[in-house]
């Protein structure tokens, strides 16, 4: 039996039924209505954070299953409350979503599957965390504090080499200052070695010659935080491996915040979608021949303004959706 949501939910009317305190999902009944719960469903949130898109699921469904997926320890404790009358029917897996389904072989396939990309709410305001650029904030910027093979920013910041700096700005943050910022911290550095927000601040205002805007700033903590936690690989990897145990007919619903990350779902869905990928100089196809689903919304899905005046964070985001053939 399948199950569409009632769209009258609004950001306000179930702060704490969906949001746990730890963060507020974004278009949560866009995403379950695209899922389509079935009672005998299988489906995989392969960014549980809060918990709050997998809880309307389950909600929705009575005896549907799920698989829970962070990186991040603290989101799937959080998630594990959330979810507790629905413990039964989740499995937790503390992983990556690019790793999951080698970690957890599955029976059958997926019938649904959905990303919140980005940080949480909780992520951005726990100052200890690092991905904020409030006054005096670690430099940690690690979506797994316990994966010690992750580098923290202040080693990215204090050891890199300035090409290498160069490369984070530009290609993570799209910094058109990439080369001078690079430049600006190694000579910081030379004298002390970056701890704070504050430090790193302190060159972004030498480099700008002026206080930097909330967008400028968010833009370079964004592109240490990608290269820290690899987000871009693990999306190019995840979509397609997602894909693969994705069962026909079966949707997958992506929410992405920013250029970077929206572009390579766009880019994966469509390709997916066509029935010809060869060169267009090639005189025969030799490549699949069909296209494995489509694009139900060519143009995504964005928050309506009456979600982004009650959750700001939402004003970025954007949800995508592909459906397997």
């Amino acid at each position: 039996m399948k199950a569409a949501v009632e769209s009258s939910w609004s950001p306000s009317s179930n702060k704490g039924d969906h949001s746990g305190g730890f963060h507020k999902p974004v278009l949560l009944v866009e995403t379950i209505n695209w899922i389509k719960p079935s009672d005998e469903g299988f489906y995989l949130d392969g960014t549980v954070g809060g918990g709050g898109h997998s809880k309307l699921l389950l909600d929705t469904c009575k005896s549907c299953k799920l698989i829970a997926v962070d990186r991040d320890p603290e989101a799937l404790s959080v998630a594990k409350t959330i979810l507790e009358s629905h413990a039964d029917r989740v499995s937790f897996v503390h992983a990556r979503f690019d790793q999951v389904l080698d970690m957890f072989p599955l029976e059958v396939p997926l019938s649904g599957a959905f990303l919140d990309l980005g940080v949480s709410s909780h992520q951005l305001d726990d100052d200890e965390r690092g991905f904020t650029f409030r006054e005096q904030a670690a430099l940690d910027m690690r979506m797994d504090c316990t994966n010690s093979n992750l580098p923290k920013a202040t080693q990215i910041l204090n050891e890199a080499s300035e090409d290498e700096l160069e490369r984070i700005f530009r290609d993570y943050g799209e910094e058109p200052r990439s080369r001078r910022l690079a430049h600006g911290i190694i000579s910081r550095r030379q004298k002390a070695p970056l701890q704070t927000s504050d430090d790193l601040m302190a060159v972004v205002y030498k480099i700008f010659r002026r206080a930097p805007k909330n967008s400028e700033k968010a833009r370079i903590f964004q592109a240490l935080r990608i290269s820290i936690n690899d987000e871009l690989g693990c999306l190019e990897r995840g979509l397609k491996r997602i894909r693969m145990d994705l069962n026909s007919g079966g949707c997958l619903a992506v929410i992405t915040y920013h250029s970077l990350e929206d572009r390579i779902v766009k880019r994966s869905f469509r390709e997916w979608s066509k029935s010809c990928i060869c060169p267009p100089k090639f005189p025969i196809c030799n490549c699949r021949g069909e296209a494995l689903g489509n694009i139900p919304v060519p143009k995504g899905i964005t928050p309506s303004d009456l979600e982004i005046k009650e959750n700001p964070r939402a004003r970025s985001a954007r949800l995508r959706v592909w459906r397997k053939a």
